[in-house]
């Protein structure tokens, strides 16, 4: 599994599955489950192929980790983005969520990048999980506290609450695990002893009753979840959860990310994160070639991938 996945473009994979997952959400976004499923999403809308900031953000990361990790320098480009248009789809940031947009705001006011990130019980949307894949490709060759730290401080750019970190914690060492070659049940297992661990310190013990059916369900028990227990909105653990609930019940990545965005509410993100996890399972010659065809700036997207993943093989 590892010698087949060595050749792929990790950040390819990465990048057009979490812009493909969001312009496939965008259009039902905020929808109702049941609004939504009376007309399936089933493939790009020919009209609406623009992705929102769960993709911008995600690119403005890509970006900045061309030219190594530098918290700062993300911090600017996502500045950028939200006042310069940078890697917009059509030259201005939209859909910008509140504690992003504050968070932001405090970037650009000199904030320093580590203590930007809004930290309020009420912070915990998704906002750092929807762009937080594209650092996994980066991080690979760092020992787990390295990893974790700056899986961290990058969600922490926005979203600085222990919740919305343990979330990134949990989503990038799942797709680590998943990189190294690990199934499916046995990447999910590891996430649960880890996130386990870390909810014994200090940092994270208060967040040990949101993670509960995350960590006490196993692999399969979590995959039998019925469709009705598993919630789609704005709250980072229900996106996690809903991402990775989509990827357990399919083996393939057009599936898993039509599932996501069918399950309406948030259905952007929704579709993004489950589409990064998807594309870096499947590789992003898994994704129906017309959907890729469909997305705006498809190009610079792919030529954005190409460079990083250049860097990141010297």
């Amino acid at each position: 599994m590892e010698t087949d996945k060595m050749k792929r473009t990790w950040e390819k994979d990465i990048l057009l599955g979490t812009a493909v997952g969001d312009a496939l959400g965008f259009p039902v976004q905020f929808l109702d489950r049941a609004t939504v499923q009376k007309e399936p999403v089933t493939g790009m809308h020919p009209w609406h192929s623009v992705w929102s900031d769960d993709t911008s953000l995600s690119l403005c990361l890509a970006d900045s980790l061309c030219g190594g990790y530098d918290l700062q320098d993300i911090g600017n480009k996502f500045v950028d983005w939200l006042y310069e248009g940078l890697w917009t789809p059509k030259g201005e940031a939209f859909d910008i969520g509140i504690t992003t947009d504050r968070a932001i705001s405090r970037l650009a006011n000199g904030y320093p990048p580590r203590e930007a990130g809004m930290d309020r019980e009420r912070d915990n949307g998704n906002g750092s999980l929807m762009r937080i894949s594209p650092l996994v490709p980066a991080i690979r060759g760092f020992g787990r506290e390295e990893q974790e730290r700056r899986i961290a401080e990058v969600s922490s750019l926005t979203h600085r609450h222990p919740r919305s970190v343990l979330a990134c914690i949990f989503l990038c060492g799942f797709e680590l695990a998943c990189m190294e070659g690990q199934a499916l049940p046995e990447a999910f297992a590891r996430m649960q002893r880890r996130v386990a661990e870390l909810l014994e310190t200090e940092r994270f013990r208060e967040e040990a009753p949101h993670f509960e059916r995350l960590l006490h369900l196993d692999y399969a028990s979590f995959k039998a979840l019925p469709e009705q227990d598993v919630r789609s909105g704005g709250y980072v653990m229900e996106t996690l959860e809903a991402s990775l609930w989509c990827i357990f019940n399919h083996d393939n990545y057009r599936d898993s990310v039509l599932h996501a965005v069918n399950l309406g509410h948030d259905a952007d993100t929704t579709g993004a994160v489950t589409g990064a996890v998807a594309g870096m399972l499947y590789g992003y010659a898994s994704i129906p070639q017309e959907w890729v065809d469909a997305l705006a700036r498809k190009e610079d997207i792919i030529a954005l991938a190409d460079k990083l993943d250049a860097v990141l093989e010297k």
